[in-house]
């Protein structure tokens, strides 16, 4: 059952979903200096944008973190930094126009980490980059 798909048109009530794209990490390539150079696949998604709780502030306390920190609930898997295997470091990019709410407009952030995941949908701590 998608409970989100379910909760979410209320909560938009409230808090409207956001049009976002989603830069999946794709692994990377060699620049000619031979540095290691990010490759990512663009995806379009829709975002509930929300404050961290108190308890989840506490979870990613541990992670060195610094800067703006926000929860995302998004239809679909996203994947965190796994540096073990050298994966993840996905990317959700908001746009720079008015269809945007103004405190993500234009920004890009970081997911962190991956608090929940489900089949049909995910929630993740964002970091603005």
């Amino acid at each position: 059952m998608n409970l989100h798909g379910i909760v979410s048109p209320v909560i938009a009530a409230v808090n409207p979903m956001t049009e976002a794209t989603l830069r999946r990490s794709d692994g990377y390539d060699t620049g000619r200096d031979l540095r290691q150079v990010p490759k990512y696949t663009d995806t379009g998604v829709t975002a509930q944008v929300q404050a961290l709780t108190a308890m989840e502030l506490e979870h990613v306390a541990g992670l060195n973190l610094q800067g703006m920190l926000r929860a995302a609930y998004l239809f679909g898997n996203v994947l965190g930094v796994v540096q073990g295997e050298k994966r993840g470091g996905d990317l959700v990019l908001f746009a720079d126009d008015d269809s945007v709410r103004a405190d993500l407009r234009g920004t890009t952030w970081l997911v962190a980490q991956v608090l929940e995941t489900w089949p049909d949908w995910c929630k993740v701590v964002l970091c603005q980059q």
